[in-house]
């Protein structure tokens, strides 16, 4: 009788084992799942906010203008703020092709989709009404800002023809500084073989300066090729 009822309670509390082993992993399961995609997400915004010209200017570029100019913060360290690029396009008044052209173009050199710029009057000299569409333009911010920049001072503009550097008086006296750019041809996403007519554009970079000596120190830092 004894060995019946220890044999009969071995077998009720094997049930009760399997039970614990059961609910273990449901348990550990839960709190592991949250962590991952924490760092799926951490690993994505670290790999977005990072560029080969933006880590120079925070690890280098932020030391020498504090040195340079003795700011005693380094909130007070100029940055760039915004590259607006602006494409006007006058024939877009009697042919609507050639305007959608120049919004491809300006999207593949920038890698974002510009917007439309409209007449803020009409001009009856040129056939031109209010609210006409004649051009388009993108306001370039972030990574994407640093890109661009990167991408025109060490591989579009060393393709101008018979290149001396960009003209270093080209501020506006409030440390922004705009670049005239004859042809879309120099960006090497353009191909030549597709292109309906050669235009040009605007570039207008605005930063944080406060005076246009500041500006051309961070400009120039950051490989604008200035006349020397």
């Amino acid at each position: 009788m004894a060995e019946t009822k220890k044999a009969a309670a071995t077998k009720k509390a094997a049930p009760a084992k399997e039970v614990k082993v059961e609910e273990t992993p449901v348990v550990e399961a839960a709190p592991k799942a949250a962590p991952k995609k924490a760092a799926k997400k951490g690993g994505n915004k670290v790999r977005v906010e990072s560029t080969r010209l933006l880590d120079r200017y925070e690890s280098e570029i932020k030391k020498e203008l504090m040195s340079k100019f003795g700011y005693k913060s380094v909130m007070q360290v100029p940055h760039l703020e915004k590259i607006v690029v602006n494409c006007g396009v006058g024939e877009a008044i009697t042919n609507a092709k050639v305007l959608e052209d120049a919004v491809n173009e300006i999207a593949i050199i920038t890698g974002q989709h510009p917007v439309i710029t409209k007449a803020k009057k009409s001009i009856a000299t040129f056939k031109l009404r209010e609210g006409q569409a004649i051009g388009c333009k993108v306001t370039l911010r972030g990574v994407r800002m640093y890109e661009f920049l990167d991408k025109l001072v060490s591989i579009a503009l060393p393709r101008v023809r018979d290149f001396r550097g960009i003209n270093k008086n080209a501020f506006d006296g409030h440390g922004n500084y705009t670049l005239g750019v004859k042809e879309q041809l120099i960006f090497p996403e353009i191909e030549y073989d597709k292109v309906s007519k050669i235009r040009g554009m605007d570039i207008v970079i605005v930063t944080t300066a406060k005076s246009d000596e500041e500006a051309y120190a961070l400009l120039d830092m950051l490989g604008m090729p200035f006349q020397k």
